[in-house]
């Protein structure tokens, strides 16, 4: 009885980063490596634009040795936009699977195979962070964020932004047109979709470290001022959302 080939699917590990020289040319070497995991056209791409420090010049210099390095560059420079340009991005070049995380060094790239391992049983594994490395306030932020989600959009989420989630490309792409390009919290929406559509996903616990190098460029009064914001989006979204109920 012949042996059943697998074929490896096409891996794209996508992140933003703005002002991470201090970090980011071990972030790229560590998670290079995760490649692997993936078939031969697999890529790393990092979204950066807006950048004041060496951020760039670090990354165009690293594709030298990482040809399987691509960078973003033309696109806006907040959180949110990056990841739709690159979720978009990476859609368009064919990716089977896409696993988002961060340039900050606070994810942990030896956890990855674990989420790799049930991409068979689940269209999506999102990242849980029981233990926020990066302070209590950005813990109350989290818990606060998931108890308004509950509220307005009935949805139980453990964890709804962690920067650690694979997600097949076709999933992603169901929901991703419903983003304006200048959406702040697209990670955020898109788990609520997810779960609010019943979508076949799991939370599965990782570490988050506290940043190893750098500034955050989102401190605790921003992180306020873009939640007050989202409560306008929140409940345009649930509109749209009750409506599709109410087709099926």
């Amino acid at each position: 009885m012949k042996k059943k080939i697998q074929i490896k699917e096409c891996l794209y590990i996508v992140m933003p980063a703005y002002n991470e020289e201090a970090n980011i040319e071990e972030i790229v070497k560590s998670w290079q490596k995760v490649l692997k995991f993936g078939n031969a056209d697999s890529k790393l791409v990092i979204a950066d634009s807006g950048s004041k420090d060496r951020t760039h010049a670090i990354l165009k210099r690293l594709q030298k040795t990482y040809p399987e390095l691509i960078i973003l560059s033309k696109g806006l420079k907040q959180h949110g936009p990056k990841l739709i340009e690159l979720y978009h991005y990476a859609i368009d070049q064919g990716a089977d699977w896409i696993f988002q995380t961060d340039s900050d060094g606070q994810t942990n790239p030896d956890e990855f195979e674990k989420f790799w391992s049930l991409r068979n049983q689940f269209d999506a594994i999102l990242g849980n962070r029981v233990v926020r490395g990066d302070g209590k306030s950005r813990k109350l932020v989290e818990d606060i964020l998931c108890k308004i989600l509950r509220v307005i959009f009935g949805v139980k989420l453990q964890d709804a932004n962690a920067p650690f989630r694979l997600m097949k490309s076709s999933l992603v792409n169901k929901y991703i047109d419903r983003f304006k390009n200048d959406y702040n919290l697209p990670n955020v929406m898109l788990s609520v979709f997810y779960k609010f559509y019943d979508e076949n996903v799991t939370f599965e616990e990782i570490t988050f470290e506290p940043r190893k190098a750098g500034v955050n460029s989102i401190n605790f009064k921003k992180i306020m001022k873009i939640g007050i914001a989202s409560l306008k989006d929140f409940r345009n979204f649930k509109k749209d959302m009750i409506k599709d109920a109410k087709k099926i």
